[in-house]
């Protein structure tokens, strides 16, 4: 069978001012026609440097060695991309090959509507008169299951959710119907049901189209659903390959074993909750003067509702409407549910960053319906609050001590990011990073370790509530583990109650005492992990569980079905 990529021992090394970086080294892979070969390993694996190649979208400090040969879409030939002038390259992307980035709000151009840039690549590859341009948007936006295309046609992006941009980035990869499509993460920001519904599509791309799949990710559920083939990287190299079903079943290098063996799987995350709760409950520092104040909840919410203004005369729109819960001293307790149920929402309530519209809101006795800044200021100490995307709230031009101490420095516990610098250094060292890592960058760090020092921030003043917004969803699976792990562990030593935000369920299955299901701003199932999760009532979260990838590709097939039934 004619392969339609062919990478042979390719090397990509990046200049910097401390000397070269090789990022892939010696890398070979191959993809044929209508299979789906996915890409996996931690960041800075040579995942996404390697996929980029494809399409010649290294930057100028890279030297690439090695050959990348891409059939071209009518068989007539192939061409060596490394060898490729800008003039080639541009014929050949979006002809041959085209890519599906991981972001598709940075991806796409905020002051065009979506039509115009599905279009784009049209107009770079022939003449068409503006009707049948606009006429072929509509078409691919119909065949990536866009409802109302011929409305959404003139949307703008922000118009659009998450999972809708990433099909619109789908419909202007396959504008030209390429053979091959680079997907890079294309799921990780998603929902589990939005997911599944991408994940969805591009088989149908494969089974009825014939389009061959790059896939980089990290989400082995995704893999086990998606994947004909596996490579695994580690380290700029492949270090196993082998077809789907037998990599999960007998992976043979430690590596593989390894990155298997971080996946959280629904059910199993239990052992590290059990292994939580069978140690003494802390008495510590946040143990309580009497029992009155022991048995009262920290968060107690009763018909809470929360409205966003109107603008320019229309209705004001209610997030949250109607939700009642409560978190115990101690107790985590999961948020899940899709983006735009409500979940962020309430957590910034709680944190007097969002005004409460309705009901009732108690954070430590202190109701937040109507609250004043003033009266709030003392209590926020008390909270502290870990942000999904460290890399944009930290300050990128102060080091990660400063950050840290911005707390301290906000409440006045010390005057300077000098004087905090002793209690920044032990904050660190709790979160397993080196001191010396505080004077670094924000930028100077992984993923992994920025999320490590966000918690460390998080933490600083000793918080008595800790509130997680999606901590963990861009981390690689072994990355993850070990934050989630190190969470559980700063929980149990330092006895503060937490609301852990997520969409991952799995994540909320090791972690949570008990969860609350959000769709459309109301609480629509709440208890214990065991009643929610496994014997769930609401057709919603029947849903959410049957939309969740699991990392065994023989019974996520039959998930899948399982998922199709409830789905539709």
């Amino acid at each position: 069978m004619t392969r339609l990529l062919d990478i042979s021992d390719l090397e990509v090394t990046f200049s910097t001012d401390s000397g070269p970086v090789t990022a892939v080294d010696g890398v070979s892979l191959h993809v044929e026609p209508g299979r789906v070969l996915a890409v996996v390993g931690e960041s800075g694996s040579g995942k996404t440097v390697s996929a980029r190649t494809v399409l010649g979208l290294l930057p100028e400090t890279a030297i690439a060695t090695g050959s990348v040969v891409l059939a071209t879409r009518d068989g007539s030939g192939s061409n060596d991309v490394l060898h490729l002038g800008a003039d080639q390259l541009r014929r050949v992307r979006g002809r041959d090959v085209a890519m599906v980035f991981q972001e598709p709000s940075t991806a796409m151009n905020p002051v065009f509507p979506i039509g115009w840039q599905i279009a784009e690549g049209l107009r770079a590859h022939g003449k068409l008169s503006k009707k049948e341009l606009r006429a072929k948007a509509i078409e691919m936006l119909d065949l990536v299951g866009l409802p109302d295309p011929e409305e959404r046609v003139d949307y703008y992006p922000h118009q659009l959710s998450g999972g809708q941009k990433q099909r619109v980035m789908i419909a202007m990869a396959l504008a030209l119907r390429p053979g091959l499509i680079v997907a890079d993460e294309p799921t990780t920001a998603l929902d589990v049901t939005v997911q599944a519904e991408i994940l969805d599509l591009l088989r149908k791309l494969r089974d009825e189209l014939g389009t061959a799949i790059l896939l980089i990710t990290h989400n082995m559920g995704v893999v086990a659903d998606l994947a004909d083939d596996v490579a695994v990287m580690y380290q700029g190299r492949v270090v196993e390959q082998a077809p789907v079903a037998e990599l999960f079943a007998n992976p043979r290098e430690a590596y593989t074993k390894q990155l298997l063996g971080a996946v959280l799987k629904l059910g199993e995350g239990r052992l590290v909750a059990e292994d939580r709760q069978a140690l003494p409950h802390p008495a510590g520092a946040h143990a309580a003067p009497d029992d009155a104040t022991v048995t009262a909840p920290v968060v107690r919410a009763r018909g809470l509702e929360i409205q966003y203004p109107g603008r320019f005369g229309r209705p004001g729109f209610k997030a949250v409407q109607g939700v009642d819960f409560e978190i115990s001293a101690g107790e985590v307790y999961g948020l899940v549910g899709e983006s735009g149920s409500g979940k962020s929402t309430i957590g910034r309530a709680i944190a007097g960053l969002t005004s409460v519209t309705g009901g009732s809101l108690e954070v430590f006795g202190h109701e937040m319906l109507g609250y004043k800044e003033r009266a709030f200021r003392s209590i926020r100490r008390d909270i502290g609050f870990v942000f999904q995307d460290p890399g944009s709230s930290f300050n990128p031009l102060l080091t990660i001590a400063q950050n840290v101490a911005e707390p301290l420095l906000v409440h006045r516990v010390v005057r300077s990011a000098e004087a905090a610098r002793p209690r920044v250094d032990e904050l660190l060292e709790a979160v397993q990073l080196p001191r010396a890592y505080g004077d670094r960058f924000p930028h100077e760090l992984s993923g992994g370790q920025r999320q490590r020092a966000s918690l460390a921030r998080g933490l600083a003043l000793d918080p008595k509530l800790l509130i997680a917004d999606e901590p963990t969803s861009a981390l690689d699976v072994s990355v993850q583990a070990r934050v989630l792990a190190l969470f559980v562990e700063l929980q149990q030593e330092l006895g503060f109650a937490s609301l852990f935000i997520t969409h991952d369920l799995a994540v909320v299955d090791a972690l949570a005492d008990r969860v609350g299901v959000l769709f459309h701003g109301e609480l629509v199932e709440s208890g214990s992990c065991e009643e929610v999760l496994r014997h769930p009532q609401e057709a919603y979260t029947q849903r959410l569980l049957a939309s969740l990838p699991v990392p065994d590709p023989v019974e996520q097939a039959q998930r899948r079905e399982a998922w199709r039934a409830v789905a539709s």
